[in-house]
């Protein structure tokens, strides 16, 4: 993210957490996830027999060249100081930033879930079982509802790259919560992104169509549209676009980078994928009307996230709104 103001953040780096807080070699630490150029691991804390909850921290790829990790540390600096601002239980909670052995900066974060949405929607078509269960998405939607309504209506931030790795899950979907808030952008009064200085980055099989030009009006809607992607996601258990053409029928489903159409994924970016109906009975009904709305071309067509939560906790069972 370059703004002027995040440049200003970053000149001023946020000193490091508390001393006593020591993180551990990377090799010592069980691999949680990566992004781009970060990794992210799990921190066992329980001095002297104590128990006490794991911490999941972000640590800068120490093979990225010495360019690349000043890069990121400054995302990372600036995705702190965000983090550090914002408290909801559906979005990771930040827990401290600051310096391990070997110089680098690292964020250490709440320890939301050993398991990425990605992550258990590749080990779902791995087994060949199908979408997830209708109640499961509806669960799923109405958390990332919650937090997105919080970061628009309270905090006034995009997230600005929603998809299923950016959502953690514990357990068997006891708590979902978004994380990775690292290219977040400010919103106006109008839920608008207004600095000129900023841009959209996202990851661009979610991207909304307004976020594929340099010209297009960006607001809070633009993270409607990857959260109904990643409801799709969840039915599908696909990249968007990324399996055009592919036949369903297939024994290996996998992705083949030679019989991929380029012209066509590209063409089909910011628009609403198709779904394979006969895979989702009626219990699904609900689900696809959320896809179907969050993901309209047109922004002013898709629900704005406060409206997502009134119309799913109006309508799910008590046992999927907790």
């Amino acid at each position: 993210m370059e703004t002027s103001k995040s440049q200003s953040s970053l000149d001023q780096k946020e000193k490091p957490g508390p001393a006593s807080i020591t993180i551990p070699a990377s090799p010592s630490m069980q691999k949680l996830g990566y992004g781009t150029g970060v990794n992210v691991y799990l921190m066992k804390r329980s001095p002297r027999g104590l128990s006490r909850s794991p911490w999941a921290v972000k640590k800068i790829n120490s093979k990225c060249s010495k360019n690349q990790q000043n890069i990121y540390q400054s995302r990372l600096n600036e995705e702190a100081k965000i983090l550090k601002s914002l408290k909801h239980p559906n979005i990771v909670g930040y827990r401290a930033f600051t310096e391990a052995n070997d110089g680098s900066m690292c964020l250490v974060m709440e320890f939301g879930g050993e398991k990425s949405l990605n992550d258990l929607i590749e080990e779902r078509n791995a087994a060949r079982l199908g979408p997830f269960p209708a109640a499961t998405i509806s669960k799923v939607a109405l958390s990332m509802a919650r937090g997105l309504k919080y970061l628009h209506n309270d905090k006034k931030l995009l997230h600005g790259d929603i998809k299923s790795p950016n959502v953690v899950v514990k357990g068997d979907f006891e708590a979902i919560k978004i994380c990775d808030v690292g290219v977040s952008l400010p919103l106006d009064e109008n839920l608008t992104v207004s600095d000129p200085t900023v841009h959209y980055i996202g990851t661009e099989p979610w991207k909304p169509k307004e976020a594929l030009s340099d010209d297009g009006v960006i607001t809070d809607k633009a993270d409607i549209f990857s959260f109904g992607l990643t409801l799709w996601e969840m039915m599908t258990l696909s990249v968007p676009h990324l399996n055009l053409g592919s036949s369903t029928d297939d024994e290996d489903e996998s992705f083949d980078e030679d019989d991929f159409d380029e012209e066509a994924y590209y063409a089909a970016l910011g628009t609403r994928p198709a779904l394979n109906m006969d895979e989702l009975d009626s219990s699904y009904q609900q689900v696809i009307e959320l896809f179907s709305i969050c993901t309209s071309e047109d922004p002013k067509k898709r629900p704005s996230a406060a409206h997502v939560v009134a119309v799913l906790e109006a309508s799910l069972p008590p046992e999927l709104r907790a």
